[in-house]
């Protein structure tokens, strides 16, 4: 039987030049030496996927940072992707192929090959227009560095490009924010994510927070943080989506609502996670022992079950899921999927909700109030 429902691809690209202060990704700075052998495993575990009857609609190339590495590899993996989807129902040139570029690791070459192999979206990762916030969070580019690299995608011709901001950084003030929204409503990107930073354990971050070197924002300034980018972003013809995105009319990120809409997706590569027939599972993330497993072909070893869904493990995801949407969960869908009403099977979480004021029952939605999007967290709860 066909699946006519949206499939995702999402591919692991672990190198960078640098690791950032925040971060705790599975990713590299050190291991230049093993991207030949990763992408060779790469390519080799996507050959062995059975791409029959799933109607892949988005390639979504992620890090890491993607844009790091030599692009005949980038192209390789795509002219792989397309002959593997030679079937299937949505044309190649008409699939939503995003690639993570930083500043400071892209050239117009590289562009211009993204854009021949049918790479149609970037997502810039900026987070600050301030040079010294920036330096102080480890990013290795400056906002020059960035105006440089987004100069040179629309030269090229992408028309289709996110932004990546970072709101609750050390030492950031409001003005920081505001400076750099003004800068980039400027360049007028049709897409822009912004995320709260969480301090991650094990990061260099945390360390120089736990010993006095920086100080963090309050709770209550993060969202103040938070509202003065909604509505600056609202003012500006950005539509609020998704709980960290916004994006003009029509220019949603589809890779993203496809997660959100629990569609199902493969990941390749070290540490990427997958949703197929409803089971959870990701790859191992020790990367010699990634590459080694395929080069024995013990492709299993790299795959580890996270979860087996049942019904009601399903639906009470497609709640959560659904309430990071901006228009929360669609009653009617929910109906559609499973059969059975969410507001008969979930009236007592949902009572309980709507008394305290974080969500509201809207026509055919159910979704978060202003406080609901302050306090998300303890919504979720109900639905784990």
């Amino acid at each position: 039987m066909e699946n006519k429902n949206n499939f995702g691809v999402y591919i692991h690209i672990p190198f960078c030049k640098k690791k950032c202060n925040y971060c705790d990704f599975i990713s590299f700075c050190n291991k230049d030496n093993l991207i030949e052998d990763y992408i060779e495993c790469l390519k080799k575990e996507i050959e062995k996927f059975d791409f029959l009857n799933k109607n892949v609609t988005t390639i979504y190339l992620g890090g890491g940072t993607p844009s790091y590495i030599d692009s005949k590899y980038i192209v390789d993996i795509l002219n792989l992707l397309k002959e593997k989807l030679k079937s299937n129902k949505t044309e190649f040139k008409d699939l939503e192929i995003t690639i993570e570029v930083n500043p400071g690791t892209v050239t117009k070459e590289k562009l211009e090959m993204y854009k021949k192999v049918g790479i149609n979206r970037l997502s810039i990762g900026l987070q600050e227009t301030n040079n010294n916030l920036l330096k102080q969070i480890g990013r290795i580019h400056t906002f020059e560095d960035f105006l440089d690299t987004y100069n040179l995608t629309k030269e090229v011709g992408f028309n289709k490009i996110n932004v990546d901001l970072m709101i609750a950084l050390p030492n950031q003030k409001i003005s920081d924010i505001k400076e750099s929204l003004e800068k980039i409503v400027n360049l007028n990107p049709n897409h822009i994510s912004v995320y709260s930073l969480i301090v991650e354990e094990g990061t260099l971050i945390e360390k120089q927070i736990e010993e006095g070197k920086m100080l963090l924002p309050s709770d209550e300034e993060e969202r103040n943080m938070y509202w003065y980018v909604k509505n600056f972003l609202e003012l500006a013809g950005y539509n609020h989506y998704e709980i960290s995105n916004f994006s003009k009319k029509g220019q949603e990120s589809k890779h993203n609502l496809n997660c959100w809409n629990q569609e199902e997706y493969i990941g390749f590569g070290l540490a990427s996670h997958s949703y197929i027939d409803k089971t959870r599972f990701c790859n191992i993330s020790n990367l010699e022992k990634y590459i080694e497993n395929i080069k024995n072909n013990d492709f299993d070893k790299n795959k580890i079950i996270e979860e087996k869904q049942t019904k009601e493990d399903e639906e009470k995801e497609y709640m959560m899921l659904g309430f990071r949407k901006i228009e929360g969960v669609n009653i009617s869908r929910f109906k559609e999927k499973f059969l059975e009403n969410p507001l008969f099977l979930y009236r007592k979480e949902l009572d309980k909700l709507v008394n305290e004021g974080l969500i509201i029952v809207d026509l055919d939605n159910i979704k978060l109030t202003n406080k609901g999007l302050d306090l998300a967290n303890i919504v979720f709860e109900e639905f784990v």
